[in-house]
Formats: C-alpha cells, structure tokens, sequence
C-alpha cells in the first residue's frame, strides 16, 4: 500500500497543465474546492466531474498515477459514504430496528463520496504537474500581503513546500524499513488492531531517527548555501502570466456560471 502512494511526487511533462502559471493551479484549485462543495444536484456534480476529467486528461499524466492517490484513501471514502447512507431524511425505503436508509441518505453517500475523489484527484494533478520550487514560488507570491502584518512569508512557503517534498521520501523510508523487519521474521500482518499497532513501534522509531537525521542533513546543506530566510534573495525564474492562464481563469468562471445556473433552475438533492 505504501509503494502505492503517489501524493507529493512531480512528473516532467509540456503538457497544457504543466505550462500554467503555478499561482493560477493554486488559486484555480481553491475555486474547485468550493465549487464542489456548492455542488447540490447530479447535474452541476457531471459538470464538475467532466471538468476534472478534462484537466487530468490535458495534464498528461498517466491515469495509473491518479489511481495509486486514490488507493491510500479509499477505506476513507468507503467508510464515509456509508455513514452518510444512515443521515438521509424523508421516509425510509429499509428500516431494520435503529437502522434506517432513506433515499436522500443514499444521495448523500453518492455527493460525499464522489466530493472527495474529486478533490483527491485535482490535488495530485497540482503536486504531478507543478515543481516544489514552482509551489514555493507561487506560495510566497500569494501571500506577499502579509508581509505588512511581518508575516515571515517566505519560511512559511519553504516549509510548506520541503514537507510536501519529503512526503514520498518518507514513505520510501517506511518501506524498506517495513521490509527490514519482516526480513527479521517481524509480524506486522496478523493478529487484531491492538497488535498490530504494537507491530509498527519498530517502524516508527527507525522511521523517526530517519526524519530527523534528513531535517538536520538538509538544514547543513541550506547553510552552506548560506540560506538566511527570504530577506535579500533575487529569483532565477520570473513568473508571469501568460495567454493560457487567462483563458483557464476564462473557463473556470464559465464553470462557476455553469454550476450557480444549476443550483437556481434545478432542485437540490442534498
């Protein structure tokens, strides 16, 4: 399962997404957030659904790769889906003593479910097609205003940016330690929940001598680079906004236009 997760990794490509100014990806994504969640009947959800399956198609990463995000939560969205089957109101069409599934609960199920893969998916899309250094870049941008509040923006967006690197690094780490350990004759697969978490305590520690071993190995190597925060520091890029970024902020808010029409002519579900 761990080899299985993907979140956090770049993949080079000229793709259509890959060329966009990484402060629209950012912004363009906190749009899709809410515009999923003012997603209130199947028709503004196909809307959004076919504009996710646009965007993964022009990034041109291999859908295997979006697969693999998904695998670590589904358990997550399964879980999820199936209490909200028992929160619907409206007449029951099953009731079996305390337990009572309505038809709005099953709607319920199908928009949390299908919110969640879809934002799942366009978060990976972000991490695929956009550098760490595009990310910190695009972040300190964003939040230069609050530099008038003395807001250390740029060590804030290089954490933010060397913990999203370090994601798969991590989780490469846990592998071969998990592997380690079997190779020992280590137990980590039977047994119940309690034991199975008592089987991760030689994980964890290795894993956490690891982390900090990284953290102090990468923050040697940033001095001497003579890092010294954002105070001073020019840019080898220059980012700027480009014909191709207009028309996506074009689209989007046709997207947006498309879903509030929905929300007003049509009946909610949920």
């Amino acid at each position: 399962m761990i080899r299985d997760v993907s979140f956090g990794q770049f993949m080079p490509g000229k793709s259509v997404i890959h060329r966009l100014d990484p402060r629209i990806k950012i912004v363009l994504l906190i749009a899709y957030i809410v515009f999923v969640f003012c997603t209130f009947n199947f028709v503004s959800l196909a809307i959004v659904s076919a504009a996710t399956i646009a965007v993964i198609l022009l990034s041109g990463i291999p859908f295997r790769m979006y697969v693999k995000s998904l695998k670590v939560v589904i358990i997550i969205v399964l879980i999820t889906s199936l209490l909200n089957i028992f929160y619907g109101g409206g007449d029951p069409i099953f009731e079996w003593g305390i337990i009572k599934i309505s038809l709005s609960g099953i709607y319920r199920a199908i928009f949390v479910s299908v919110r969640i893969v879809l934002l799942i998916l366009l978060s990976s899309c972000l991490t695929f097609t956009t550098t760490p250094t595009d990310l910190t870049d695009a972040i300190e941008r964003l939040m230069k205003p609050l530099k008038v509040l003395h807001v250390k923006v740029h060590e804030i967006a290089m954490m933010m940016t060397i913990a999203l690197r370090f994601v798969p690094t991590l989780l490469e780490e846990t592998d071969k330690i998990m592997s380690a350990q079997k190779a020992r004759g280590a137990d980590m697969e039977s047994g119940g929940f309690i034991k199975k978490i008592k089987a991760m305590t030689p994980v964890l520690i290795p894993l956490f001598v690891s982390a900090f071993r990284r953290a102090y190995e990468l923050a040697v190597a940033m001095e001497c680079r003579c890092y010294r925060g954002g105070d001073g520091r020019t840019r080898m890029k220059t980012l700027h906004m480009k014909p191709l970024d207009y028309v996506s902020v074009i689209l989007s808010c046709l997207l947006l236009t498309g879903i509030i029409l929905c929300n007003i002519f049509l009946a909610p579900i949920i």
